[in-house]
């Protein structure tokens, strides 16, 4: 895979096709939103999803920890998809995820479908994170300044290709702020275009969109109406 090098906030990062970001002068992998448990919890409301979510979701992070190798993880909220979601893990994904926190000191960044710390999970939680000239937090606040990298909207874009539209998960950036796409495997997504997210870019922006090997990026006026 071939990441994409950005300059932010002083800061040289790479942008993965898997989804995260890796920061090298930190050794630090950042995910978002992998909501594990999103489906037990839709089978304690009787939908029936096929419960593999959070062994796919843990091999996209362990596919990117063998790739990086980082000394420190910071996931940026919503990793489980509710309080409740560590009780819920099978005992070979917990065990994964544990060895995966003792590999790398993990920083839990809370959420709001994960507002408490992880049940016996190793790692510190934290409501945002400081680490040089970046700020990461789980929802951007408006107005915030430079250097913010969040997540929560899983942002996706559609972009025009030979008469039809491609849609796929993406990083929002506009060389202030920062957005990671969802990495949890039964994430949807929300479109850039959407009040939700353009509001937080109001001078436009690129996304970068996550390809099978590489990132393909566009401003925001080239995106698919």
């Amino acid at each position: 895979m071939t990441a994409a090098p950005i300059h932010f906030a002083g800061e040289r990062l790479m942008l993965d096709p898997g989804g995260a970001l890796f920061w090298p002068a930190r050794k630090t992998l950042i995910v978002s939103d992998m909501h594990l448990e999103k489906g037990s919890a839709a089978a304690t409301r009787g939908s029936l999803l096929p419960p593999w979510d959070t062994h796919a979701t843990l091999e996209r992070l362990a596919l990117l920890m063998r790739r990086f190798s980082p000394e420190r993880v910071i996931a940026l909220g919503d990793s489980f998809h509710d309080r409740h979601g560590a009780a819920r893990m099978q005992t070979a994904d917990r065990t994964r995820l544990q060895r995966m926190t003792e590999a790398a000191a993990f920083t839990w960044v809370l959420g709001n479908h994960d507002p408490a710390p992880p049940d016996g999970i190793g790692g510190v939680s934290v409501e945002a994170c400081e680490l040089g000239s970046l700020l990461f937090r789980h929802e951007a606040i408006t107005g915030a300044i430079a250097g913010e990298i969040c997540g929560h909207h899983h942002p996706k874009a559609q972009i025009p290709a030979r008469g039809t539209t491609v849609t796929r998960p993406c990083f929002v950036f506009d060389g202030k702020r920062l957005m990671l796409p969802a990495l949890g495997a039964y994430t949807g997504g929300l479109d850039v275009r959407d009040p939700a997210i353009a509001r937080l870019f109001p001078r436009g922006f690129r996304v970068f969109l996550l390809g099978r090997d590489r990132l393909f990026t566009f401003a925001f006026n080239r995106l698919a109406a």
